[in-house]
């Protein structure tokens, strides 16, 4: 009897079987989105930077990819210096698994055109990888 009490709080403890940290994805993503949002509407790069693995890819609409934590904070250093401010990205969809989640988002931010404001908008596709603590980090980004 004892046994069985002991091995039900186990269970209960570390999770039933079959539960796993893809169960709530779409949670985790909204987290990091806005943590994301967070470092970018502060324009600290190097808090942006660190959301990224060392493989990491991000793909803008310029082609242009950057590669890494080092060159994706140079790339949103610039956009800050333009200007770009109010970023928003509201989740379409999420999902994965224990060691890879997706997350697809609209995206919004103010610009400037002629030297007012500006709002622009699109879309964004986020591959993160799962980290040993659970949290997510960016391993590719693209967006429109």
């Amino acid at each position: 009897m004892k046994l069985a009490l002991t091995s039900a709080l186990v269970i209960c403890l570390l999770g039933a079987p079959g539960t796993s940290l893809a169960a709530d994805a779409k949670g985790d993503v909204e987290k990091a989105y806005a943590a994301w949002d967070a470092a970018f509407n502060k324009h600290d790069e190097k808090a942006i930077g660190a959301s990224y693995v060392a493989t990491a890819k991000l793909m803008p609409p310029t082609h242009q990819v950057a590669s890494g934590p080092a060159e994706i904070e140079k790339f949103f250093a610039r956009l800050f210096a333009s200007g770009v401010t109010d970023h928003k990205l509201e989740m379409i969809d999420a999902g994965g698994d224990d060691k890879v989640v997706f997350g697809t988002a609209k995206w919004s931010a103010t610009g400037k055109e002629e030297g007012e404001p500006s709002p622009f908008s699109g879309l964004a596709t986020h591959v993160f990888e799962r980290q040993a603590d659970g949290s997510l980090k960016l391993r590719l980004q693209t967006f429109n």
